[in-house]
């Protein structure tokens, strides 16, 4: 099993547990410094590690009226600043290959969103970086299809690789996680994440935005925790209903206390005894 160093942290399916955690939008640095040092202190209490997560645009809004965030300036400005006071590493997403090498300088983890995890050339850009790279599972794919996108990654020379499930499409407007795809993808070495909120989103499912079913995504980590997986990420907000991207499919911020001390229970059951395939 690989794992990656990543500020303070080891991450790995057979290291202790991460949890990666934070708004889906960045909205202001005072907003994002106390969700991510409030998530620090739970995680800290749980005895998990700790990486903060918030985008600086929401490029694949379903509607045009979407809200998509503070821009890449601004937006990396304040993953910076929440890096420094807080202590934790950081993660956000990049949409093109132009923006791998700046968001690489001010964060730690740049993400490849779903949508584009076979984009070619914005693969390369990520992994020339050198930064750690998390590609995040297509909609469309196989897990057994992600070593080819693996490869485009391990080309550059980086192998600091994250993978991460988030449901596949299931008809209109439905996703499904298949849990097998997360002991598939362990199979590849490399460090599984799952997305327990964007594993309940409904793509669109309110005609112009997207819908969810929060109730499930404790549900999801869970039932990813228990096979012994790197790390979860979960989006996070203290009143969801008001936050300008994915409500429908957070967890509470005062919910996560409880849901971390749980997942640090299934975490060291599955560690003490692995799934062996």
């Amino acid at each position: 099993m690989k794992t990656i160093s990543v500020g303070d942290l080891t991450i790995g399916n057979d290291s202790p547990l991460t949890v990666i955690a934070g708004p889906c939008q960045l909205e202001s640095l005072d907003h994002a410094l106390m969700i991510a040092e409030t998530m620090a202190a739970a995680c800290a209490e749980a005895g998990v590690g700790y990486v903060f997560k918030a985008s600086y645009d929401k490029a694949n809004r379903t509607s045009l009226g979407g809200r998509r965030g503070l821009g890449i300036e601004a937006g990396l400005d304040i993953m910076s600043a929440v890096r420094d006071k807080i202590g934790c590493p950081t993660l956000t997403d990049i949409h093109t290959e132009d923006q791998a090498e700046q968001a690489a300088k001010q964060v730690d983890i740049i993400q490849i969103p779903a949508f584009l995890c076979r984009q070619t050339d914005l693969l390369l850009a990520a992994g020339e970086t050198g930064a750690v790279v998390n590609i995040k599972k297509g909609q469309f794919l196989a897990p057994w299809d992600m070593p080819n996108v693996i490869s485009k990654v391990e080309s550059t020379g980086n192998e600091r690789i994250l993978l991460t499930e988030r449901g596949a499409s299931f008809g209109y407007n439905a996703l499904v996680a298949d849990m097998r795809s997360l002991p598939t993808m362990m199979k590849t070495g490399y460090p599984v994440v799952m997305d327990a909120t964007h594993s309940v989103q409904q793509p669109g499912g309110q005609g112009g935005s997207s819908g969810g079913q929060r109730e499930f995504a404790p549900v999801m980590a869970r039932a990813a925790v228990s096979l012994g997986i790197a790390a979860v990420f979960i989006e996070t907000h203290e009143a969801p209903d008001t936050a300008p991207s994915d409500g429908p499919n957070m967890i509470p911020l005062d919910q996560m206390p409880a849901l971390l001390a749980s997942l640090k229970a299934f975490d060291a059951l599955a560690k003490a005894d692995p799934i062996r395939l």
